[in-house]
């Protein structure tokens, strides 16, 4: 598909100047974005940052023109600016694009397919049971717990056990997970200022080096070791070791790598950090607690969680679809436009940047009611049908969806219901994180509280 950028009505974006915008990006990014498109309302707007000018671009229509409807002019540019952090660590693969990206998708996309990750439920019931027992302890202690941290270690043994067959063991994913942790973190600078070229060192760029070493201490040698002998399992390494590219051949050792790291990354990093938001969002809203625990009690009850409790969890469901509405953990969609175009009236010039965000859209008021408010019955059944398929996409849209939206959707149901089965969380402080800047929208402060045994709360 190709527009005409010069045809009669076709304007340039309307410009805003550096000084409105770098000081409050710097002090306070999402706080300084969410006025921009406030601002803009719906309209294609360009960032004057120096000599880089990305355009944003918020509306639901706009948006699915750039992610589905003309996806093939719009790139996740490897060597583009905001990409080139993440290039870093993850190389090129299932977040490239063309022939690279269509092969890596091809030979992962059995092992996230529906049917397969049903068939996986049992095994990561019996996981997600097992690493909640670990949190018993605590609970009779009344030792605090850092929720990120516990979410982290929930998420990272289910993944490990289910989806890498111990071919990562606990011990390396112990050291993996801070890596990875370091990692999104340690970008946050090069995210905030894309224009700052590699040679000119900032903040966090030498714990990102440590953090990559690591990374590929533990995973090429688990990578060389399947090469020689992949088998025929059905785990993500042995997959890929059997794979072949774009061009035929078996994948290298370093493309091996590169989806490895990814998926681990992805598996681990999204539902671990958007559980860590649901504790504070639930003693917020006693409301949705209260309704949230009744369910869990009258579905799954003393029992461990198993897979026919999921059809009974619906409101648990509409939690977390309102938890990824407002704190979608992939808060940014970055893209590079190949050929010129126009977007809502708005000249793209070859090779602009576009920058697409769920955390901005999803928030907008001309697309939902009192969108800042956490209210879970958006999502009933039948009337969120009415929303914008693209005023609402915490895992992408188009071709490049994210491969494990099935699995996190099952995952995290699962876990918070093995959670509030068992337990009550009681925070240890009363105000609401912020938003951090790293890879995946995290809660800028620590989350730290204490677990309460459901039979003494109920008790009470």
């Amino acid at each position: 598909m190709s527009f005409d950028v010069d045809a009669v009505g076709v304007r340039n974006a309307r410009r805003i100047p550096i000084h409105r915008t770098l000081p409050r990006l710097i002090r306070d990014p999402f706080g300084a974005l969410q006025a921009i498109a406030e601002e803009a309302d719906g309209e294609v707007v360009r960032l004057e940052l120096g000599w880089f000018r990305p355009y944003l671009v918020t509306n639901p229509d706009h948006v699915q023109h750039v992610l589905r409807d003309n996806v093939d002019n719009y790139v996740r540019d490897g060597q583009g600016l905001f990409w080139r952090p993440i290039r870093r660590l993850l190389g090129e693969g299932i977040l490239a694009d063309g022939p690279v990206w269509e092969a890596s998708r091809r030979n992962l996309q059995p092992l996230f397919s529906a049917k397969h990750v049903e068939s996986l439920v049992d095994s990561m019931a019996d996981m997600i049971a097992a690493a909640v027992d670990d949190l018993d302890r605590y609970a009779r202690e009344g030792t605090p717990i850092d929720a990120g941290a516990e979410m982290s270690r929930i998420v990272h043994l289910t993944v490990i056990k289910v989806f890498f067959r111990d071919r990562i063991t606990v011990e390396q994913a112990e050291r993996m997970v801070p890596a990875l942790d370091t990692i999104a973190t340690s970008i946050a600078f090069r995210l905030l200022l894309p224009f700052v070229p590699n040679a000119v060192p900032l903040p966090g760029d030498r714990a990102f080096r440590r953090a990559v070493r690591t990374i590929d201490e533990i995973v090429f040698p688990i990578v060389r070791e399947c090469r020689r002998d992949p088998g025929d399992g059905d785990d993500i390494v042995a997959t890929l070791c059997r794979a072949r590219g774009a061009d035929g051949q078996p994948l290298t050792e370093q493309q091996v790598r590169d989806d490895v790291v990814t998926m681990f990354g992805a598996a681990t990093e999204t539902t671990g950090v958007l559980l860590t938001w649901l504790w504070p969002v639930l003693q917020a809203h006693p409301e949705v607690a209260g309704r949230l625990y009744a369910e869990v009690d009258q579905v799954v009850g003393s029992d461990r969680v198993r897979r026919e409790h999921l059809a009974g969890l619906g409101y648990t469901r509409m939690v977390l679809d309102e938890l990824l509405r407002l704190y979608p953990s992939g808060w940014l969609f970055p893209r590079t436009a190949v050929a010129g175009d126009v977007i809502g009236g708005v000249r793209l010039r070859p090779r602009a940047t576009v920058l697409i965000s769920p955390f901005l859209t999803q928030r907008l008021d001309a697309h939902w009611a009192d969108p800042l408010e956490f209210r879970p019955d958006r999502f009933e059944p039948g009337v969120s049908g009415h929303v914008h398929r693209y005023a609402y996409f915490p895992f992408g849209g188009g071709p490049h969806q994210c491969i494990g939206k099935h699995v996190f959707l099952v995952e995290a149901q699962l876990i918070v219901a093995a959670m509030l089965s068992r337990f009550r969380p009681r925070l240890a402080s009363q105000a609401m994180p912020g938003p951090q800047v790293a890879a995946s929208l995290r809660p800028a402060s620590e989350v730290r509280m204490t677990l309460l045994p459901v039979q003494r709360t109920l008790a009470a």
